[in-house]
């Protein structure tokens, strides 16, 4: 399914983040700042590389080794197609944080004039990589699950279209996640506590799926107003409050 798309990406594309951050800290031996960009940069245009860019590559070859080896490893010819999928997938997180990759710079010069700048490459924060993954997710493509030479589109009018490193791949269809099927493990959101107020998924609207909300008063009963009193022990008030709860019908 595309969620599980998205958790193969995220997986990856997690591993090369946090490896290559830990790199950049001096946290492992294997690996420091990205020594090929050392020393170049423009001189006409006053700046050059410098400072520690992140060393992308490492983390890279690291997710591909640790995620994707157990992968290519598994045996089966019925598997193939799913194999290709969560390889692609893979990879499709990994290429999300190559993608985001920025340049920052620091100036130097009299009273900061900014006559020279020294730049290094530095990755996006785990949260705008996330965002990015999430619209490929909402917009993910439904494969062909007869695999032939690569993986193609399984809507036959869009098969001209490529498919590009970061699309993000499914066979199967979503199940409905509203009602509970204990087979496929999911618990529905029946019962589930909701927010009457969000619009976001948390909200009465989104979490019930359309079938509404039971709404009733819970007493919450806790120690307030403590002070210590000498010598020696804390003397508290009893304080409850009322509050309305909400749960999906």
């Amino acid at each position: 399914t595309k969620e599980s798309a998205f958790v193969y990406a995220v997986t990856a594309a997690g591993l090369v983040h946090a490896v290559t951050r830990s790199c950049s800290a001096g946290n492992v031996t294997e690996c420091s700042c990205d020594t090929k960009l050392q020393g170049g940069g423009s001189a006409s245009e006053g700046w050059h590389w410098g400072g520690c860019s992140d060393d992308i590559h490492y983390g890279m070859a690291f997710s591909r080794s640790f995620l994707d080896a157990p992968i290519r490893n598994a045996s089966g010819k019925s598997g193939n197609g799913l194999l290709a999928m969560n390889l692609h997938n893979n990879e499709a997180g990994r290429q999300a944080v190559a993608k985001l990759m920025s340049v920052d710079c620091r100036c130097h010069g009299v009273s900061g004039s900014c006559a020279v700048k020294t730049c290094w490459k530095t990755m996006s924060s785990f949260e705008k990589i996330g965002r990015f993954l999430k619209d490929k997710y909402e917009n993910s493509i439904q494969i062909s699950d007869k695999l032939k030479k690569k993986l193609r589109r399984k809507e036959k009018s869009q098969r001209k279209i490529p498919i590009q490193k970061e699309d993000l791949l499914y066979v199967n269809k979503s199940p409905n996640y509203c009602v509970e099927d204990q087979k496929l493990g999911i618990p529905g959101t029946q019962g589930r506590e909701c927010n009457r107020t969000s619009d976001g998924p948390d909200g009465c609207n989104l979490l019930c799926c359309g079938r509404g909300y039971n709404t009733h008063v819970v007493r919450h009963v806790e120690r307030c107003e403590c002070k210590f009193v000498w010598c020696c022990y804390v003397r508290c008030r009893r304080c409850e409050t009322m509050t309305d709860v909400h749960t999906c019908k």
